[in-house]
């Protein structure tokens, strides 16, 4: 297989003249986008930086972050993206453990990288204005340079994400040329992208979703158009101005979008492709969206940092839950829970841990640095994902959530997805989440914590939630009402805030109550 820095010269060749990126006033062919990462490989030179090299970034989604993911593809250095947001601790962790040698920020991120013992000891590159002995971007990006030759070979690593840390560190998560082209090409195939394409550039390029979008424009000439912070009104204004004509968003921004007052009067029909990943999909936000979009095709995409497609479902309507069958590059099962090996089989229907295997083209190879994490997630070629879910009558898969996540109520297995797709489709529910609660009798009870779109009543959610044919065990015995439904950067829903109690109520005199 090509590595990516190949890769990119064939997109150079084959279109020069089209549209690469666009960044604001910033609009880049892929000839001239060619000019500025030649630079910058040549920048690297200059600074001693080896093939192999880790380079932390913390940026926003601006077209030096993106010039930077590939010019180190050409460079053989592994790009190492981090949330712009981070804290210097998260900063100190990060440089450490991927040993970098050099770290590129931007004035959103200065305050934590000067705060950063680790990040204060190499080479420090500043994207807006460089001061003391920090090194100008600008001085690298701008300079005569011969066309780069890719340096690294497919199997040269390339990035290396860090998966969220719930209850510990993050994990690094390295990946060879090799298997993120080849996650490329499986997205530019499952997504059904054609030549010359748009795409709105809004996931994070330190999140998978993100560095897919960049890669998989490159594979067919499109278009990549930076939103470096998410605003709902800006990404609406730039889908009507640049014609983007497909999305691949995480369910929460979806949300955001549709229930914008500036939706109903933005020319969206350049749309024609949506595609999520991320997060499950309420049945009330697929119905939702299909009616204001009437896309072509509609992909719910399940996988993960570490093995980049699971499985995919090119027409998430038609069977609402669904994320449908094993990816092009792919096999996956479903064990039974606590299985330890990838034989221990689940019946059709029943629900157990979700795995995959490792031999994949989009597959890693193991954790940066934690031997305790690959013993527990890597058995006999196999991934174990952690997610729970179940295969159905047609062996279409639904996932339902996280092996921790799971409510367990009076000895019954009940998972929050489930709950939280019945309940979406009520009208004036906005968002919901929905946990497990201690409770002295039951072990846990059912919690729902809603989000209203429109007045309504703890009782009558549940006699919604009886009419629907909800199992009486797995009726909410608790609603709370809040502001917000906490999540992370990317949209992700973090229950554990919601467990913990680190939430606003919406109002508090009628901010929770107890169904019987």
């Amino acid at each position: 297989m090509l590595d990516l820095g190949n890769s990119f010269r064939a997109s150079v060749e084959r279109d020069p003249d089209a549209l690469a990126i666009v960044d604001g006033a910033v609009r880049l062919t892929y000839a001239q986008w060619y000019l500025r990462i030649s630079a910058l490989v040549e920048g690297f030179d200059a600074l001693g930086l080896m093939p192999g090299d880790h380079i932390v970034t913390l940026l926003q989604n601006r077209w030096q972050a993106a010039t930077l993911h590939w010019a180190c593809q050409f460079a053989g250095l592994v790009i190492t993206p981090v949330n712009w947001r981070a804290k210097a601790d998260e900063v100190d962790y990060c440089v450490e453990n991927s040993e970098a040698k050099a770290v590129v920020f931007e004035d959103a991120s200065r305050e934590a990288v000067l705060a950063s013992r680790e990040a204060m000891q190499h080479r420090r590159i500043a994207i807006d204005s460089a001061t003391g002995d920090e090194i100008d971007f600008n001085d690298l990006v701008y300079r005569d340079a011969r066309p780069a030759e890719p340096r690294a070979g497919a199997e040269a690593w390339s990035v290396m994400l860090y998966t969220s840390g719930t209850t510990a560190k993050p994990k690094g998560v390295p990946r060879r040329q090799r298997a993120e082209r080849a996650a490329a090409i499986a997205h530019v195939a499952q997504n059904m992208y054609g030549r010359k394409e748009c795409t709105l550039g809004v996931m994070p390029l330190y999140h998978t979703m993100g560095v897919r979008s960049l890669l998989a424009m490159s594979v067919i000439g499109g278009t990549f158009v930076c939103l470096p912070r998410y605003d709902t009104a800006t990404a609406l204004a730039l889908i009507e101005t640049e014609k983007v004509t497909n999305l691949y968003l995480v369910p929460t921004l979806y949300h955001d979008l549709l229930h914008n007052p500036r939706f109903a009067g933005t020319d969206v029909s350049s749309v024609r492709k949506l595609g999520f990943a991320g997060a499950s999909m309420t049945d009330g936000l697929l119905k939702d969206l299909a009616a204001a979009f009437k896309p072509d095709l509609f992909a719910n995409h399940y996988g993960s940092s570490e093995i980049y497609t699971f499985t995919v479902d090119q027409n998430a309507t038609a069977k609402p839950g669904s994320a449908g069958r094993a990816g092009i590059n792919q096999r996956i099962r479903v064990v039974k829970l606590g299985a330890v090996s990838p034989d221990e089989l689940a019946a059709i229907g029943e629900e157990g841990e979700i795995i995959a295997l490792l031999a994949g083209d989009e597959s890693f190879e193991g954790y940066w640095r934690r031997p305790e994490a690959d013993a527990k997630a890597l058995r006999q070629g196999w991934y174990f994902t952690g997610d729970t879910g179940f295969l159905d009558a047609d062996r279409d898969l639904f996932v339902t959530g996280r092996v921790d996540d799971m409510i367990i109520t009076g000895g019954e297995n009940v998972s929050p997805v489930e709950i939280e797709s019945c309940l979406s489709l009520h009208p004036a529910v906005s968002e919901v989440a929905v946990v497990g609660l201690p409770d002295e009798r039951w072990g846990k009870i059912v919690a729902a914590f809603i989000k209203r779109g429109k007045p309504v009543t703890e009782e009558d959610l549940d006699q919604f939630c009886r009419t629907s044919g909800l199992a009486n065990f797995k009726r909410p015995r608790r609603y709370v009402f809040v502001a917000d439904i906490p999540k992370s950067p990317v949209g992700k829903l973090l229950r554990r805030m919601l467990v913990a109690g680190e939430f606003k109520t919406e109002d508090k005199s009628h901010s929770q109550g107890t169904a019987a």
